[in-house]
């Protein structure tokens, strides 16, 4: 049986103001009041003052001195940025989990399956949801941790929502798109890092330049 996963205050204060941003409780530009969430929340000042920091990091947010945290003005060519590292970190995993998951897909299918009722239904928060959770277990099959660490700090979950909810970027087919890749893992394609790295390019919202 597995234990339940613990998060920390500071995790869970950070996924509180990070639903914020994405549902937009918080506009692009808008201020974020730390005293306010820690009222809201009923916890000290600190945590949330570490949350905030964290998503500075990820540049959701940015402060300025005597004006206080404000959520970015991402533009689709921020979003964009992420999506090249993304797609070289993934291409390194799927070359170090082939092996792996051409014996063993079973921690793929899960997302497939759900993928595809997420599509009949037009259900964009799992879509985001399946979609991350898939590549999260493709990436953890290649046994780096040093490649997941990096991988999760590039805010993946949340770049993917804000492209998906913000920008419109809609795939043809999210669950079909993401069988294809357990077929190309079962016949041991050896193309398969490109096949993975084509996939997350493919993902990224398009902007003009």
């Amino acid at each position: 049986m597995t234990a339940p996963v613990v998060h920390s205050l500071r995790e869970q204060i950070r996924e509180h103001i990070l639903e914020g941003i994405i549902s937009g409780r918080w506009q692009p530009g808008e201020r974020i009041v730390e005293r306010r969430i820690a009222t809201e929340l009923e916890v000290s000042q600190t945590p949330v003052r570490e949350a905030l920091r964290e998503l500075e990091s990820l540049r959701l947010i940015e402060s300025a001195p005597n004006k206080g945290v404000r959520v970015r003005n991402l533009t689709a060519a921020d979003l964009e940025e992420s999506y090249p590292v993304r797609a070289g970190l993934e291409a390194i995993a799927a070359e170090l989990a082939a092996e792996r998951l051409a014996q063993d897909c079973s921690a793929l299918e899960p997302h497939v399956s759900a993928l595809y009722e997420a599509d009949r239904n037009a259900d964009g928060t799992a879509q985001v949801r399946h979609t991350v959770g898939f590549h999260r277990e493709m990436v953890r099959a290649a046994g780096n941790s040093v490649l997941l660490h990096t991988w999760e700090g590039l805010g993946i979950e949340v770049f993917t929502a804000l492209s998906i909810r913000w920008l419109g970027t809609v795939q043809q087919s999210y669950a079909e798109e993401h069988e294809e890749l357990v077929q190309a893992f079962r016949r041991r394609d050896p193309r398969i890092a490109d096949l993975v790295k084509a996939h997350v390019l493919g993902c990224a919202p398009r902007h003009e330049p």
